[in-house]
């Protein structure tokens, strides 16, 4: 037991809880992060660290990794404790706090921001022979490093954000890429599309729509893909070095659906002010759900402010939960 009592604690390192931290301290919450993790981040450091997001304001555009490094060193400025490869089990009341039993110990806290994405990262499968045997020799589910995979040959599989992303990423990398999809409409935003389309106008790369993995081939690692086209059921044979699985994740809140939350798709179900069913337990970011919500990192920036204010304000009734401008406040101007 860490018998150390903290205001919050905030369940999730990724940019949502990362932002919390930040408001907690600067509320003057004292806090905790705990992740399962190995390091902060979320999905943007273990999946997606050299893609381009566009849509964070302040700025045009910036790779995961480098809004990551900004965050971290927003959010830790005021010192909260940093918990990692840690897994939430259990939740229970004692007196005045709760107590958060975990993988490797039980944390005590005066309140608690669920900010766990989507849960845990859990791959759609490829149901074909040779999906099981080449799992990580050379079937990945994201790229950390283009440059380990410069003059591979690569097949994409997906018709999502992610999918289209990894194409752009490594298409100038790659010694040849096809991406491959089921149909022929995408699931990624549009902007992203029209950049991959024009790619294969261009010769840069092959789509292959219609098509799905039949086998995967290979001795020690992969070698080849086949795939057919499902309209025909004609098979096409392509060499690969790497296949890129990207059919999306399973969402996964784990332990946390045993602790009495109200609990609806997997997601939790929050009102206006981030308040779950369970007095002192808030939620903000892509494991929320609510009328109207959008699965954004700008949406959970909102969601992680206004959790954590009520939280405080939770924490210690007198205290307002509109904590004004932070141009005005004291803790910025004594810093």
């Amino acid at each position: 037991m860490n018998d150390e009592i903290r205001d919050i604690t905030i369940i999730g390192g990724g940019p949502t809880g990362l932002f919390a931290a930040f408001y907690a301290g600067m509320r003057g919450m004292t806090c905790r992060i705990i992740d399962s993790l190995p390091e902060l981040g979320g999905q943007l450091s273990a999946l997606y660290p050299e893609k381009y997001i566009h849509d964070v304001g302040g700025f045009p555009k910036i790779l995961a990794k480098d809004l990551v490094r900004n965050l971290v060193e927003q959010g830790l400025q005021f010192g909260p404790d940093v918990v990692l490869e840690e897994q939430a089990q259990t939740l229970e009341r004692d007196d005045d706090h709760f107590v958060l039993g975990c993988t490797h110990g039980s944390y005590r806290t005066r309140a608690l921001v669920i900010a766990g994405g989507k849960g845990a990262f859990q791959p759609m499968t490829l149901s074909c022979p040779g999906y099981a045997e080449f799992t990580h020799r050379g079937i990945e589910f994201a790229v950390r490093d283009p440059e380990a995979h410069r003059g591979k040959r690569i097949v994409v599989v997906g018709g999502g954000d992610s999918a289209l992303d990894f194409v752009l990423m490594l298409k100038d990398v790659a010694a040849s890429l096809v991406l491959v999809h089921r149909r022929d409409g995408w699931r990624a935003h549009e902007a992203t599309v029209a950049r991959v389309l024009e790619a294969a106008e261009a010769g840069e790369i092959e789509v292959r729509t219609f098509h799905e993995v039949r086998e995967v081939h290979g001795v020690d690692a992969v070698e080849r893909v086949t795939v057919f086209d499902n309209r025909t059921d004609e098979d096409t044979t392509l060499e690969c070095d790497l296949l890129l699985s990207c059919l999306g994740f399973k969402p996964d809140l784990g332990p946390i659906k045993s602790w009495g939350l109200e609990v609806e798709g997997n997601r939790i179900r929050v009102n206006q002010l981030m308040e779950t069913n369970i007095p002192g337990v808030y939620a903000a970011g892509d494991v929320v759900t609510y009328d109207g919500k959008l699965d954004l990192i700008a949406t959970g920036f909102s969601e992680a402010a206004i959790a954590v204010n009520n939280a405080v304000h939770f924490v210690d009734p007198n205290a307002r939960v509109n904590p004004g401008h932070s141009t005005n406040m004291k803790i910025f101007k004594d810093a």
